[in-house]
């Protein structure tokens, strides 16, 4: 089976473009494309996700598995663990390793909630 040669009629609207021109138009075209799976990135994540976050913040597997844990069994998975740890640090004057930690531990969860859920995000 031959396909026939339509090259011609599929380019007339791009060949009065120049160089430059084409060249825009194909980042405009792969960015349309790109866009939905940046947004599918963005408001999604999974605990694998999370965890992989936490373990490049210096937690170890046992710790982020904790972590990501309390995160999921307060429906704030969505917020990402990292950050979870990160605003418990800045709010509460802790480094980050320390805030890590106590909720690794079980404790400032409420915390946790309350910086989420208190309309602040």
């Amino acid at each position: 089976m031959k396909r026939p040669d339509d090259f011609e009629t599929r380019r007339q609207h791009l060949k009065d473009l120049t160089e430059e021109e084409l060249e825009r138009r194909f980042w405009e075209l792969a960015e349309k494309i790109v866009d939905p799976l940046i947004e599918l990135a963005y408001k999604h994540t999974s605990p694998s996700i999370e965890r992989s976050v936490l373990l490049r913040m210096g937690f170890s597997s046992i710790e982020a598995k904790a972590i990501v844990e309390g995160a999921v069994d307060r429906g704030l998975l969505g917020k990402g663990a990292g950050h979870l740890v990160y605003r418990l640090a800045k709010e509460k004057g802790m480094d980050i390793r320390e805030a890590g930690l106590k909720l690794v531990e079980g404790e400032m969860w409420d915390e946790v909630v309350n910086i989420f859920r208190g309309g602040e995000h």
